[in-house]
């Protein structure tokens, strides 16, 4: 990893221990999706210092682009910090996520937890790291053997489509793995995946900041991204994603069996 992105991240990091354990006010952009100082302070810090190592590059911000990702072919997705909710609540599952896109597909990604100082990064056929050294996906090939991760969508609370959706799949993978865990941010979910910690994980109404440093991780881990029909995922296109080890096909196949409204 290049020296100064590394650098860059880590000092982002220090804004998130520094607010991590304080009483913090809140903001919501909707009933459930949280917004704090912390999300925007981190945004404006990363913009600011990478756009510098990567002039040509369009950045994607969550709390600073408009809902039009824009048709540059060049892009920086960057979520300030994947799970506010946890944040607020003073649960270490927070990260940094920082994924570099050319043409649709990605070239490099940094997940940063730096609550449990757990730095990992992937670059495009060069493997994946935690804290430089190199991870795999599990071996594991059995969905009923597996620990799975999962999420649930902010639109849950209007109780409509996308709640039955994601009731009726976790009601069916439920009882075919070992067991499931819902940590509340995807990048950490998918970065997990790409240490053998989780086996698959799926989720609904994702953003690209969400995923575009995690998809990378796990496919340079050894692990595959699919969508909701079983084919390759496509950011800023597709609803729901498919994280598997590549084994543990039975996920695929669950979730693609219930309709998508």
């Amino acid at each position: 990893m290049n020296r100064e992105f590394e650098k860059i991240v880590r000092e982002a990091g220090e804004i998130i221990k520094r607010g991590f354990s304080e009483e913090k006010d809140i903001d919501f952009k909707s009933r459930v999706d949280l917004v704090t100082k912390f999300d925007l302070e981190v945004e404006l810090f990363l913009k600011s210092r990478v756009q510098k190592l990567y002039p040509d590059f369009e950045i994607v911000g969550e709390e600073t682009s408009s809902e039009s990702f824009g048709t540059a072919s060049k892009k920086i997705y960057i979520d300030p910090i994947d799970g506010t909710t946890n944040f607020v609540h003073s649960l270490p599952f927070v990260a940094i996520s920082i994924g570099i896109w050319e043409d649709g597909e990605p070239l490099e990604g940094v997940v940063y937890n730096p609550i449990l100082d757990e730095l990992f990064y992937a670059k495009r056929n060069s493997g994946a790291f935690l804290n430089g050294k190199k991870i795999s996906v599990s071996s594991r090939d059995s969905l009923q053997d597996g620990l799975i991760s999962t999420g649930f969508p902010y639109t849950k609370v209007e109780k409509g489509d996308d709640y039955e959706w994601t009731v009726k799949v976790f009601s069916e993978i439920l009882p075919k793995c070992r067991d499931v865990r819902r940590y509340g941010s995807a990048s950490l979910d998918l970065a997990y995946l790409s240490k053998g910690t989780f086996d698959g994980y799926y989720e609904l109404n994702l953003q690209p900041w969400d995923v575009s440093a995690g998809i990378l991780l796990v496919e340079e881990a050894g692990g595959e991204i699919r969508n909701h029909s079983g084919e390759k995922y496509k950011i800023e296109v597709d609803r729901v994603i498919v994280a598997t080890n590549g084994k543990v096909g039975e996920l695929n196949s669950i979730v693609s069996s219930v309709e998508l409204r």
